[in-house]
């Protein structure tokens, strides 16, 4: 008597976040992305008070570079894994949050630093992990490392940008 045995089914690697995780990215970035663009309307049409802070080039960089990391990170996240799309707008986020956390070293100087300036570090560290991760192919750990750098390194920092004395809070809330 021959036995066959039974197909072997084989698990699909798991190359996207939970439900929780896709939810609080999905909430987090959608209300960020929101006030973000509130903030600007209001700037630029002349509804929020103008202190000037925008002109230090570091700050217009700093700006200008993490901005679309909201929304950019938020798709990149939710969307289709693996894809030609999702590898390059990942190589432009990437490259946007290391640009934007060099920026921000420089608004004092260089060398007058506050305690935000913590999120400088992970979010170099952060960036280089995910990079790594990538081209070695582990992507679990590719998968974390990005959902923590954009938890973690751009929506906290994100939250203390719109407290009212900073200048995204004093444009969305002046």
């Amino acid at each position: 008597m021959t036995t066959t045995a039974a197909p072997t089914t084989r698990s699909k690697p798991h190359f996207d976040n939970g439900p929780l995780i896709k939810s609080i990215v999905t909430v987090a970035g959608t209300l960020m992305t929101i006030a973000i663009a509130v903030a600007l309307f209001k700037f630029l049409t002349g509804l929020a008070p103008d202190d000037g802070r925008y002109r230090n080039i570091a700050i217009a960089i700093h700006i200008v570079t993490v901005l679309p990391c909201v929304p950019l990170g938020a798709y990149l996240l939710l969307s289709t894994k693996g894809t030609k799309l999702h590898k390059m707008l990942g190589k432009i986020w990437v490259s946007l949050m290391v640009v934007t956390a060099i920026a921000i070293t420089f608004v004092r100087g260089g060398s007058d630093f506050s305690w935000i300036h913590i999120f400088v570090p992970i979010t170099l560290l952060g960036a280089w992990q995910v990079v790594r991760t990538a081209r070695k192919g582990d992507l679990a750990s590719h998968r974390r490392n990005i959902t923590r750098m954009y938890l973690g390194a751009l929506m906290i920092p994100g939250l203390f940008a719109f407290l009212p004395s900073r200048l995204m809070g004093m444009w969305l809330f002046g």
